[in-house]
């Protein structure tokens, strides 16, 4: 970590306790007249004297990490908040909390119908689950275990008979358990598309939007970047979005009936999770960002799935690899259970798309298929977590510049670059201080695209990840001692070699007819662009909703307040604002 981010985040941290004031903000009561006295009160330093016949007691105050993250407080005390908030442990106490709402159907009209409405509190359950998580617990499990066995063996946890259904007091489990890989390749293509088409609301070059951590960052501390931020929804929020609006227009349901556990490689999900952008004030609303039903209800990392298995005394390494046998219910629509449930096998992965989900590697690839004869260039920068790309003509012109920036060192020199200079104070005087590089500046304006993750190597590196140093690591790697750099370099060689694994039988048991189906002329790195956009446009007519407002989101700059002062009527302006739903 750099000393310029190091110096930036003095005053970043809040201990919640001591210094959070979301509990003691209250809104002044209006006076209740009485008619039958005419004398006048005078009110010293402008606070009103109880009596006996109006004072008044104020409720409990309640805080939640969507008050965290409109404070403009930190990330570090909303981080602590939402550790509390959503864990292995709220997912229990959910699945515990009543019988799950049944599906059932459908009958000859093709229609489904939901038992247990009458319960207040039943819900309906669905997850989804990361490649870059399959892959860290594949790793666990030990040498030979795939990404998609580690797939099932969390499948086989989350809805099987020997996992989570098998304990508790309801003997829960969820309906389905989703591939985000499947939100992943339809937000590849809206990046695309968002790229080649050159939205006039976006300035160039495009930074990538997925990973939260970056994103809280920027709209914190460098709010000059955010109109550079793609739109398109990270996989995680676009397929909450896309279960909840269709399952509730489908089923005729609410949205906050259905419960979606999302299983994430890193802690800065949760944070994305509450995003206010990120609910059904938006797509089932005024389309602004509000408080309303959270597209994703709880996050929970790698790690936690471990501790998932061991609260309910379930050896998760030795639940099965193979898919669950009893059948799945039916998905309500049958063209988005296709989409969500592929019988194609997905190819196997290439090592240069990375272990982000590959969106810079995939606009590469859009690019080099308009541009028949073009070719791709790569440069390494100053060091292994950053890589520039041109792609050139035939005739040697360059085409298209992007370039990738990994780890907050990086990202430093990025936002610097990004940065506007400042003007001269002093009319005709020579320019200083940042405005002295203007080459700097231009070059990194050259990019269309730049993909900016914050951890160093990317998402199977995420703080959410099993790591070297975990007991679950060294007990089955048969490490004697704490692992040093060069076991933890290994550790992280064995997830991404987990994360492009896919077993031989895997690849031989892919639907040909159905990967043919889509058209092998229209196939951009094993992904069709016509058949994710039709399904996009199917989705967006089945619920009635622009694919803007489903598939794109929003940010805003978050102003610090910590160490100003506030007078009362900015305070009571503020806090009326916010009842009225705006923040």
């Amino acid at each position: 970590m750099s000393a310029i981010l190091s110096t930036d985040a003095l005053n970043d941290f809040i201990s919640n306790p001591v210094a959070c004031i979301k509990p003691i903000e209250n809104l002044p009561s209006q006076p209740q007249d009485d008619p039958s006295s005419l004398e006048h009160e005078v009110i010293l330093g402008g606070q009103q004297q109880p009596t006996g016949s109006t004072a008044s007691t104020d409720g409990p105050s309640k805080i939640s990490l969507t008050d965290c993250l409109a404070c403009s407080g930190c990330v570090t005390s909303a981080e602590a908040v939402l550790v509390s908030l959503q864990s292995h442990n709220e997912v229990l106490s959910v699945l515990d909390a009543a019988p799950a709402l049944q599906l059932r159907g459908p009958d000859a009209s093709g229609r489904f119908t939901v038992d247990g409405l009458d319960n207040p509190d039943a819900k309906f359950f669905v997850a989804s689950v990361s490649p870059q998580t399959r892959a860290s617990l594949a790793a666990a499990c030990g040498p030979g275990t795939t990404e998609g066995q580690a797939g099932n063996m969390i499948e086989q946890l989350l809805r099987g008979e020997q996992g989570l259904k098998a304990g508790g007091k309801t003997n829960n489990g969820f309906a389905w358990v989703v591939d985000t890989n499947t939100a992943r390749e339809a937000s590849l293509v809206l990046g695309a598309d968002e790229v080649r088409e050159g939205d006039a609301a976006i300035s160039k070059p495009i930074l990538t939007s997925s990973c939260p951590g970056w994103i809280c960052y920027a709209e914190k501390t460098h709010p000059h970047v955010l109109p550079h931020l793609s739109r398109v929804k990270s996989p995680q929020a676009l397929m909450g979005t896309l279960l909840k609006t269709t399952l509730s227009k489908t089923l005729g349901i609410t949205p906050d009936r259905i419960w979606h556990l999302a299983v994430m490689p890193c802690l800065d999900k949760k944070l994305e999770a509450s995003r206010e952008e990120l609910t059904d004030n938006v797509w089932a609303g005024d389309g602004k960002p509000g408080r309303g039903v959270r597209d994703v209800d709880c996050v929970i990392t790698s790690k936690e799935v471990l501790m998932l298995s061991e609260s309910r005394d379930i050896d998760f390494f030795g639940l099965p690899k193979t898919p669950v046998s009893h059948t799945t219910t039916p998905f309500p629509d049958p063209q988005l259970e296709r989409f969500l449930f592929p019988q194609r096998k997905r190819q196997r992965q290439s090592p240069a798309s990375g272990t982000s989900g590959g969106n810079l590697h995939f606009i590469l690839q859009d690019m080099l298929f308009r541009n028949p004869g073009s070719q791709l260039q790569a440069v390494r920068g100053r060091n292994v977590e950053v890589v520039e790309y041109v792609i050139v003509s035939q005739s040697g012109e360059p085409i298209f510049k992007a370039a990738k920036y990994y780890g907050f060192r990086n990202i430093q020199n990025i936002v610097r670059k990004l940065k506007p200079a400042k003007a001269s104070r002093m009319p005709g005087g020579r320019p200083f201080g940042s405005a002295r590089k203007p080459a700097a500046q231009a070059k990194s304006l050259d990019y269309g695209y730049i993909e900016v993750m914050a951890c160093p190597g990317g998402c199977t590196n995420g703080g959410g990840q099993v790591k070297a140093s975990d007991s679950v690591a060294v007990d089955r790697n048969g490490w004697t001692s704490n692992p040093g750099p060069e076991e933890q370099k290994q550790w992280l060689a064995q997830v991404d070699e987990a994360y492009f694994s896919a077993s031989d039988s895997e690849m031989e048991d892919a639907d040909v007819s159905a990967l043919n189906d889509f058209g092998a002329e229209d196939l951009v790195d094993g992904i069709s662009p016509s058949y994710i956009r039709d399904t996009l446009a199917h989705w967006s007519e089945t619920t009635g909703t622009s694919l803007a407002r489903l598939a794109c989101t929003s940010f805003r700059e978050v102003i610090s307040d910590v160490g100003k002062d506030s007078d009362d009527k900015a305070n009571v302006v503020q806090l009326a604002g916010k009842i009225g739903g705006g923040w």
